[in-house]
C-alpha cells in the first residue's frame, strides 16, 4: 500500500519534528517537558496547554508562577534565559529553548 505525501505536509512535519542529535531535544520534546512544567506550576491539565497557550491570560498565572516556570525551564534544559518577558506562548518558551540548545 502506498501512500501520497504532499511536499508541504513533509516540511511542516519537518519544522515541527526537528532531528535529535548528539542529545539535543527535538521540538516536540521541548513542548511535553514545557507543557509538563507549566501544568504542575499552574495546576491545570496538560490537555489545556497548546503551543498557543497565553502562560498569563489563558492560565492565570501570577509573577511568582511564571518565575517559576522560568526557573524550572532552565534547569530543565540547561539554558539561562535572559530575558523571562520574550515569553508570552507556551510556542515562545520553546522557540526560546530550542534556539538555545541550537548555539
Amino acid at each position: 500500500m502506498f501512500f501520497k505525501v504532499h511536499y508541504k505536509s513533509i516540511a511542516v512535519f519537518n519544522t515541527i519534528q526537528k532531528i535529535n542529535l548528539g542529545g539535543y531535544f527535538i521540538m516536540e520534546e521541548i513542548f511535553e517537558k514545557i507543557k509538563e512544567i507549566i501544568a504542575e506550576q499552574t495546576g491545570k491539565d496538560e490537555s489545556e496547554i497548546t503551543m498557543d497557550t497565553n502562560v498569563k491570560e489563558d492560565l492565570d498565572a501570577d509573577s511568582l508562577d511564571l518565575f517559576q516556570i522560568i526557573n524550572d525551564i532552565e534547569d530543565e534544559f540547561e539554558i539561562s534565559i535572559e530575558d523571562p518577558n520574550v515569553i508570552v506562548t507556551v510556542k515562545d518558551a520553546v522557540e526560546l529553548v530550542e534556539k538555545s540548545k541550537e548555539a
